[in-house]
């Protein structure tokens, strides 16, 4: 698999193993950590749009399936280098294709993002709501989509493109996430320096003003990755590319998040309102009953397990 020196991936990987699998993680190391890939997995270094570490790294190893989760992923960066994220993201993917069918390799999962789907104005999103991305960083996930899909229908190769929505927690404090990017993380930083947590707008159309997200545990998101791979592996004639949201189906606001901190933390959770952010949108929530159907994946931890197993892994590092 690609990237699972990362966050995400390094869960995957372990999920993988768990399930007895034998695992080969290509990654460059750039933001990922060596140490999170357990001895029982092979570590590549190596960039996955250097053609000739891929090729040798797909055939030397037999490679069967890939996960492929390595991406550049902030949304702000994609906005100021749009071209780093079509090289990392679009043309690293082309090299990774190209590969894996001179190869042989018959299953391809494709870490996608609910980026695609922009600024819906929907109360569920669902796999057909239209893909309007609102930056580069969206964008490069959708092109992927494409290209795996038509490379799907041009050869032998079966995919899947799961489309991730607010993805927090951890399954030990070594694997949370390292970055400050996202709610949860971002309130710790300010409670641990002293500082209010800031709510960016408390007059959307919501039930209580602010934003509503749709969040899902990345132990949830590992085993729905080792699920759809397996099902490729047993299914041969199945569908060629199929496409799935990943999150929980269900909502949560701002200020319900910070109510949750709240609890796990014992900190004082009055917050900042502040402006709204350009380009947030009221309500993004993933309908999830196609990935229910198809793979019997649903998901298991709720918002609380999130927010404690994050607290835990954000206390450790001090």
């Amino acid at each position: 698999m690609t990237g699972g020196a990362g966050y995400i991936g390094a869960h995957v990987v372990r999920t993988l193993l768990d399930g007895g699998d034998d695992v080969v993680v290509l990654d460059d190391l750039s933001t990922g950590r060596a140490d999170r890939v357990p001895q029982a997995a092979t570590l590549v270094k190596g960039d996955i749009g250097d053609r000739d570490v891929v090729r040798r790294t797909v055939r030397e190893f037999a490679v069967a399936g890939i996960v492929h989760i390595a991406a550049k992923k902030q949304v702000g960066e994609s906005v100021e280098q749009p071209m780093l994220y079509y090289r990392d993201n679009v043309v690293a993917t082309q090299v990774l294709l190209d590969e894996a069918v001179a190869a042989g390799v018959g299953s391809f999962v494709f870490s996608s993002s609910a980026a695609t789907y922009g600024m819906p104005d929907v109360d569920l999103v669902d796999e057909d709501t239209p893909t309007r991305p609102l930056s580069p960083y969206g964008t490069t996930k959708l092109v992927g989509e494409w290209m795996s899909r038509d490379v799907a229908e041009a050869t032998g190769l079966r995919v899947l493109a799961l489309r991730y929505f607010n993805v927090a927690g951890a399954a030990t404090p070594e694997l949370s996430d390292p970055a400050t990017l996202n709610l949860i993380p971002l309130v710790f930083r300010e409670l641990t320096s002293g500082s209010r947590p800031k709510v960016f707008g408390a007059d959307y159309p919501t039930p209580d003003g602010t934003c509503v997200r749709d969040y899902i545990d990345v132990r949830d998101v590992a085993e729905v990755h080792a699920a759809g791979l397996r099902q490729l592996a047993a299914d041969p004639d199945g569908p060629r590319f199929r496409v799935y949201n990943i999150g929980r189906g269900e909502g949560s606001s701002v200020l319900e998040v910070l109510d949750v901190i709240g609890a796990v933390t014992g900190f004082d959770m009055t917050p900042e309102i502040v402006g709204r952010r350009p380009g947030d949108p009221a309500r993004i929530v993933g309908g999830v009953e196609r990935v229910k159907r198809d793979l019997g994946w649903s998901a298991r931890y709720e918002l609380r397990e999130m927010v404690e197993s994050a607290w835990a892994g954000w206390q450790q590092r001090g």
